[in-house]
């Protein structure tokens, strides 16, 4: 969707929905996007100790990061501004990036009550952080959430960081077990989005060490995420290791497969991604999350 919001959608976007038969569904859900924050969102993000944020780096490549910080952290500053008292640590793949202006996703999501909402705009460095200027702002149903809570924060660390070009057999595993993820994408215009998607274990598939499949359930039929894949496949995931605090960041490139052979039970369709770097980062954060919850809706 462009920056102006409402139902500006771009051509990718308009494919998938026409492909979809949800191009109605579409223009009546989009009428939902405003660029202020309400009063209710103002709320919620005071309440978050977790962000997700997606951005191109220097060369193009999507990548999403996770900021952490005590609940406030993150807060409305204005009608359409909100204030992140966190950076990505030394090693991110984000950090040199996030020091200037740029287009940027955020998602806050809420795993022990199962709600998220959802931020595209303008980012810039401030004296403490970094500051987005709201351009589209708008929440999104529980659907696929596994529901958690945090049980410990501890003592942060120097973090770790491992880059290479392709998973190993402990990344194999925890990408094999997660029940959720977060997709950086963007519009041909470079507006990124950030989205999660969530489902049972085994979900997200490995298909080899440089290969990954999903499937798409049904959502909020405006099939940003999807759109933005159609009209330009670079993107990037995080995965998380919620009881460890382990990051996976990767980036890479995905493609819409519509073969139904291949789908999973539920699926509208399955993305297919090829990675060409993978970040791992440990004690990333100082969040211990328990056990999940998987949705009852999961396929």
């Amino acid at each position: 969707m462009n920056a102006t919001g409402g139902v500006g959608y771009h051509p990718g976007e308009l494919a998938v929905q026409e492909r979809m038969g949800q191009a109605d569904i579409a223009q009546r859900v989009g009428r939902m996007i405003r660029p202020d924050i309400p009063a209710a969102a103002a709320e919620f993000l005071t309440e978050q100790p977790m962000i997700v944020v997606a951005a191109a780096d220097g060369d193009g490549r999507m990548w999403a990061t996770q900021l952490v910080g005590a609940p406030g952290f993150v807060h409305a500053s204005g009608v359409r501004a909100i204030e992140i008292d966190a950076v990505p640590a030394v090693g991110d793949p984000l950090a040199e990036s996030l020091r200037g202006a740029r287009h940027v996703g955020m998602i806050a999501l809420q795993p022990q009550s199962r709600r998220r909402m959802r931020v595209n705009g303008v980012i810039a460095p401030t004296a403490g952080g970094l500051r987005i200027e709201t351009e589209q702002v708008y929440s999104n149903c529980p659907k696929y959430i596994s529901r958690r809570s945090v049980e410990e924060w501890v003592a942060r660390g120097t973090p770790a960081v491992r880059w290479g070009t392709e998973l190993n057999t402990a990344q194999q595993q925890l990408v094999s077990r997660a029940d959720a993820f977060f997709v950086a994408s963007a519009d041909p215009d470079g507006n990124a989005d950030a989205s999660h998607r969530g489902g049972n274990p085994g979900f997200l598939q490995v298909l080899s060490p440089t290969r990954l499949r999903w499937p798409d359930y049904r959502g909020n039929s405006m099939f940003m995420t999807l759109g933005n894949i159609a009209a330009d496949p670079r993107c990037g995931l995080l995965v998380l290791d919620w009881r460890t605090g382990v990051t996976l960041q990767l980036t890479g490139t995905a493609e819409i497969t519509w073969e139904e052979a291949v789908f999973t039970p539920g699926a509208q369709c399955a993305i297919d991604f090829t990675l060409t770097e993978v970040v791992e980062i440990s004690g990333a954060t100082p969040l211990r999350w328990g056990e999940p919850e998987l949705s009852p809706v999961n396929p």
